[in-house]
């Protein structure tokens, strides 16, 4: 059975508790799978990227054949790190739900709206409306060429600066390392593993530490970063309590003496070095 997030954001609970540890956060229109439904109002998932944990299950619409035709047609994702949902196309009207960045909604063009607003579906069938520019439809990788991607997930992922540092988060309102990472490929339309290791199966691959270009990630023992050349890179860090970019370069004044070279453990790129 599918479902899809229909709050603003879904927590991932590591048991059906919510005092338990936040593992990962769902945002609204992202789909999951039911895996077991339990009494107490609570249902265990798994994300399309294989992490699993426990949701509310009002956090959901649990309706497989709502999700299949949602993940074909919801193909439009908030670029803008919050969007208030409108009842209609003016600022001065009532707000349906603020939504964050990463949020999928279905996009429905509407002749005579002025260019400024878009006409969005939510995933329970509302109508409402937000600034046009907030709202992007989802990238296809293979449209783009290798140097534009890596130049658009650099900028994703420092569109991302000065946001909090929040375990298990990943939206403007917090985020932690992976969760940084993953956003920020992920709204340049690739999905990578949520976590701050390497798993077969997901487009990231390891590539010698020579290689390495900006857009890919360096990976340290229960971290992750995304390198942005010149030996920089930005991360979120529980000892920097936010999004911040720091320095391979011992050097530079960004310097940081536990995040080095010589404790990196592995560097991953979605683009396998050409061969010379």
């Amino acid at each position: 059975m599918n479902a899809i997030v229909i709050v603003m954001i879904a927590n991932l609970h590591a048991k059906p508790n919510a005092a338990s540890e936040l593992i990962d956060e769902v945002l609204y229109g992202m789909s999951v799978r039911i895996l077991e439904e339990l009494e107490d109002e609570w249902v265990r998932v798994q994300t399309a990227y294989r992490y699993e944990g426990y949701c509310e299950k009002e956090c959901l619409l649990i309706d497989d054949t709502k999700t299949r035709a949602w993940l074909d047609e919801a193909t439009y994702v908030i670029h803008q790190s919050f969007a208030d949902i409108l009842q209609e196309p003016r600022i001065q009207s009532m707000k349906i739900m603020t939504l964050v960045k990463g949020s999928i909604l279905r996009y429905i063009p509407k002749e005579g709206l002025d260019a400024k607003w878009a006409m969005v579906q939510l995933a329970t069938g509302e109508i409402g409306y937000l600034r046009k520019k907030w709202l992007q439809e989802k990238v296809d990788e293979n449209s783009q060429s290798e140097q534009k991607m890596r130049e658009q997930v650099v900028q994703t992922a420092l569109s991302y600066l000065a946001t909090p540092y929040r375990w298990g988060g990943k939206s403007p309102l917090g985020v932690d390392c992976s969760g940084l990472c993953s956003m920020a490929y992920m709204l340049c339309g690739v999905q990578i593993y949520r976590d701050a290791q390497i798993v077969e199966g997901f487009p990231i691959k390891e590539i010698s530490f020579d290689h390495i270009q900006k857009g890919d990630l360096l990976y340290f023992p229960g971290h992750i970063a995304m390198y942005l050349g010149d030996s920089q890179y930005v991360h979120a860090s529980i000892g920097g309590n936010e999004v911040n970019i720091n320095s391979l370069n011992e050097q530079h004044p960004l310097f940081r003496n536990d995040l080095t070279t010589t404790t990196i453990t592995a560097v991953g790129s979605l683009f396998l070095p050409k061969k010379d």
